[in-house]
């Protein structure tokens, strides 16, 4: 059983008048069980308040609490809100580092611009964290980058976190009708369980493709040739790969919005456990997506292994290309990466097409064989490009 509160700690708690929180409880529109308040029961006044705030009438506000929707207010208590407040010009004097920074900063952990005075004892925390790291020599283009990839990164997570909860821990409780106190407190006591193990797991998985990238870092370094070895400062050279599905759009209109959503996770699910070791999704677009690899025949080779797995249509098609492009926050950059875009293009449906640069670097394949389709004319690039359709070879299949 849920312990039991005092109303004046539940309006300390709420920021709501002891006399409003008995009147709401008479009124049902806080769940309150034989005049215990508890500290769900404060939380979900909490939020009362807030809808009262944005302008919800007290009966919509009613509604929502006797089914449980509002039941996930109780989860704020697991997330304490700031203790204190400090101006950007306290904080930049505190941490020592400039207003103007201090201010990008936090816009790009995305506080509205508005709210860039209005930081907390945990963001000046932080912001000293980042202040230690630049004192330390690391480069401060490289670091705001560095946020901007955390920042969205874990905005992906907590989302996640979020939307999943609701619906496969929120829905299904409010579908089964759980009395509202008993729906906050159970889901108040799951998220409980689950918070304190998101940061350890985090840093589990943050570590392990840590020592994966650095160690292919410094292969990379050692196996490139001497000529191709000198990029500029802000450029890599990398296999590009795109990965999509032919004719998608005539298949959703013909089957529809989630049998097409269906097949993209699918597809998605399918590129992400057979890609080799060497290889890294960057993104995803709709039904496409993005891979680079430092090794070109591994992912070619893998593109034509791939490729077989879909037999029915929408059939997946590769273009891939070897080149250099600029490295920006998580993603890459560059004219290589535009072709390698416009010769997916190019493909039919269960075809591999790939450039003369990537061929060479490729060089002899036990699995591979390369057959020319001559020059082609890109759309967005003048001179045109001799482009091979790679297979496997006539005596692997």
């Amino acid at each position: 059983m849920a312990e039991t509160i005092s109303i004046s700690e539940a309006a300390r708690r709420s920021g709501v008048s002891a006399s409003t929180l008995k009147r709401w409880a008479e009124q049902g529109v806080v769940e309150v069980e034989r005049g215990r308040w508890t500290a769900a029961a404060a939380a979900q006044a909490r939020l009362v308040a807030r809808m009262r705030e944005r302008g919800h009438p007290l009966a919509e506000i009613r509604n929502g609490v006797r089914d449980g929707r509002l039941a996930t207010g109780a989860l704020e208590d697991l997330l304490p809100g700031p203790a204190r407040i400090h101006t950007r010009a306290e904080a930049a004097a505190t941490v020592g580092l400039e207003e103007e920074l201090v201010e990008r900063i936090m816009g790009l952990l995305g506080t509205p611009m508005a709210m860039t005075d209005r930081i907390s004892d945990e963001d000046v925390a932080a912001l000293e964290m980042l202040a230690g790291v630049l004192r330390n020599g690391f480069p401060l283009v490289a670091l705001l980058q560095l946020v901007r990839v955390y920042a969205q990164a874990i905005r992906k997570v907590a989302e996640a976190e979020v939307r999943l909860f609701h619906l496969f821990v929120h829905e299904p409780m409010i579908r089964e009708a759980v009395p509202p106190l008993d729906m906050a407190e159970d889901m108040q006591r799951m998220a409980g369980e689950l918070l304190p193990a998101v940061s350890p797991f985090l840093e589990y998985i943050h570590q392990r493709y840590l020592r994966f990238y650095m160690e292919q870092d410094v292969v990379g370094h050692m196996e490139a040739d001497l000529p191709l070895s000198r990029p500029s400062a802000d450029r890599v050279l990398m296999a590009f790969c795109f990965v999509d599905l032919t004719g998608f759009t005539r298949y959703t209109e013909e089957e529809g919005d989630e049998e097409a959503l269906d097949m993209i996770e699918r597809f998605v699910e399918t590129v992400e456990a057979t890609l080799p070791a060497d290889a890294t999704i960057v993104k995803t677009i709709g039904d496409e997506v993005m891979v680079v690899a430092s090794d070109p025949r591994m992912l070619t080779e893998w593109a034509v292994g791939f490729l077989t797995l879909f037999a029915e249509r929408p059939r997946p098609r590769t273009g891939i290309h070897f080149g250099g492009a600029v490295y920006r926050d998580g993603d890459y950059f560059g004219g290589d990466v535009n072709l390698t875009h416009r010769i997916v293009a190019r493909a039919l449906g269960g075809e591999v097409i790939i450039t003369k640069a990537a061929v060479e670097q490729i060089g002899e394949s036990e699995y591979l064989q390369f057959e020319s389709l001559g020059e082609l004319t890109l759309k967005g690039f003048p001179e045109p490009t001799e482009l091979f359709v790679a297979s496997a070879r006539d005596d692997m299949t």
